[in-house]
């Protein structure tokens, strides 16, 4: 759009952010989000010797202790080589040790040590006062209901990805 009165062109004419402007994208807003609270979070971690990486590995093996490292890729949802370096720094930390799988010697379980066990006492506490002062305001409702927007945006993601992939396979 020509500018009435200079007669120049509107700098932002044809660009992506006139189509979908940042505040109105729930993706770029999502991002956002997760980055501040990401930034928090290790904030309230680094003092303790964690750092976020470690912390989605640490948080999965405290529900299920031993998995391979596939699985905590899997489950984390990063690429193996990103998992073995994090786990190779929390080992160096003594929070993990690795262990030949029993029945398949290619696999190496991860497990947590004493003292990876007793950081699930400090820093989930931590991790709920983050949450806590994200939603501060909130009622218990928008809590909820902010949790199933989350889960259904999830959802539909999941299907259309699974969807692609199916397509792609046959």
């Amino acid at each position: 759009m020509t500018d009435p009165k200079t007669g120049s062109q509107n700098e932002l004419e044809g660009h992506d952010d006139e189509l979908l402007p940042f505040e109105k994208s729930i993706g770029y807003q999502i991002r956002t989000t997760h980055r501040l609270m990401t930034r928090y979070l290790q904030q309230k971690i680094t003092p303790h010797g964690v750092t976020v990486g470690m912390w989605y590995f640490l948080r999965v093996l405290w529900r299920q202790d031993g998995l391979t490292q596939r699985e905590l890729s899997h489950i984390v949802g990063t690429m193996e080589p990103t998992t073995l370096t994090a786990i190779k720094s929390m080992e160096r930390k003594g929070l993990v040790r690795r262990v030949k799988n029993g029945t398949d010697r290619r696999k190496i379980n991860i497990f947590l040590t004493e003292q990876g066990r007793a950081l699930k006492d400090e820093l989930i506490p931590l991790a709920k006062e983050v949450v806590d002062d994200a939603v501060d305001g909130f009622s218990d409702r928008e809590r909820a209901a902010m949790l199933e927007y989350l889960a259904a945006i999830q959802s539909n993601l999941q299907e259309l990805i699974d969807g692609e992939a199916a397509s792609v396979v046959s």
